[in-house]
């Protein structure tokens, strides 16, 4: 049996998709806490809860709701129902991915768990857009979610503890994002999705996230330049997912040793989420990081013309209790995908 070199139309290389139908989001939908928004993008989420609680009597329950508000509301702004939805694409931080599992039980939707740590969100948005590509789905949901106090229980320590983080920490962000993805329509296009390889550059630290992660940004977004035959000014904005103030500076300064210079195109959403003032430390993490950045602020850009094409590598640091306990390196991993807005 002779297997074909040719490789299929939608394969770019070893990590590169080119999404060859008109893959496109839409809608989105972006559901966050109390903290978020009072940050500089409150005025442009969907839903915003006074307390962490969001009327339930505990936090996860709190993540879950505001997961499955986030799907709800994405698939009504997408004038769809749940019937019209092939497949949730949805993953959390928590044991399991217990939120995306409950969630997507109370929906009655078929599910796909994926687990990339803080970079679930371009995960799903990349394996959404590929199912759609290949027909497999009609219209698919791209959804994560993440919560300060859930996260803090199971990463860290107690909220209850009140233990002391230096300034190299960064505040997990409460809230959920989902995007509709099908084909047609005048919503941004789903052009390149570029996945990452795991990187672990010896960091130990977890409340040290963003050295740990720049590393793993820096080497999906040379690959996408290179695989794609595209530089940093191709583009009107790049982001990071949550490399915050620490990480930022680090990524930028490894990848103009490899020959790109992001310049003034590059932002990081740990970075855009809160306030300097709102005590944060370094910034915004968790998987809602990047998910509530890009389908609020990007979105609204892309709609508005005002961005025409925006490149989302989203970073994950891939360690679990168990395996820090166990004196392990951090391994993290990036995932990159490219928007294009307009109705062309």
């Amino acid at each position: 049996m002779t297997i074909s070199a040719v490789a299929p139309r939608a394969r770019v290389s070893r990590q590169t998709w080119k999404f060859a139908e008109d893959v496109r989001i839409h809608a989105a939908a972006t559901i966050v806490g109390p903290k978020e928004g009072e940050g500089p993008l409150g005025p442009l989420f969907d839903k915003i809860y006074d307390n962490m609680y969001a009327g339930q009597s505990s936090w996860e329950k709190a993540e879950r709701l505001m997961l499955e508000d986030a799907i709800q509301y994405a698939i009504d702004k997408a004038k769809l129902t749940a019937a019209d939805i092939d497949v949730i694409l949805a993953g959390d931080l928590l044991n399991q991915n217990i939120t995306a599992t409950f969630a997507a039980e109370t929906m009655n939707i078929p599910l796909m768990g994926m687990y990339g740590a803080c970079s679930t969100s371009m995960l799903t948005l990349a394996n959404a857009a590929a199912l759609v590509n290949a027909g497999y789905a009609r219209n698919a949901i791209a959804a994560c979610s993440s919560h300060n106090a859930t996260a803090e229980r199971q990463y860290r320590y107690p909220t209850e503890y009140g233990g002391q983080k230096p300034p190299t920490a960064q505040w997990t962000v409460t809230g959920a994002g989902a995007a509709v993805v099908g084909t047609g329509g005048t919503g941004p296009r789903i052009t390149y999705a570029t996945l990452g390889k795991v990187v672990d550059m010896g960091i130990h630290d977890p409340l040290d996230m963003g050295t740990a992660m720049a590393p793993a940004a820096a080497s999906t977004l040379h690959a996408h330049f290179t695989d794609v035959g595209r530089k940093p000014t191709d583009y009107d904005l790049i982001v990071t997912g949550d490399l915050a103030a620490v990480g930022y500076p680090i990524a930028k300064e490894l990848l103009e040793e490899q020959g790109y210079d992001l310049g003034s195109v590059y932002n990081d959403c740990g970075l855009m989420v809160y306030d300097p003032d709102q005590d944060v430390f370094a910034g915004a993490s968790g998987c809602a990081s990047s998910a509530t950045v890009t389908y609020s602020y990007i979105m609204d850009q892309l709609h508005k013309g005002l961005l025409k094409k925006v490149l989302v590598c989203a970073t994950g640091a891939l360690l679990s209790p168990i395996s820090y306990q166990q004196g392990n390196a951090i391994p993290c991993i990036a995932h990159a995908v490219a928007l294009e807005g307009g109705d062309n």
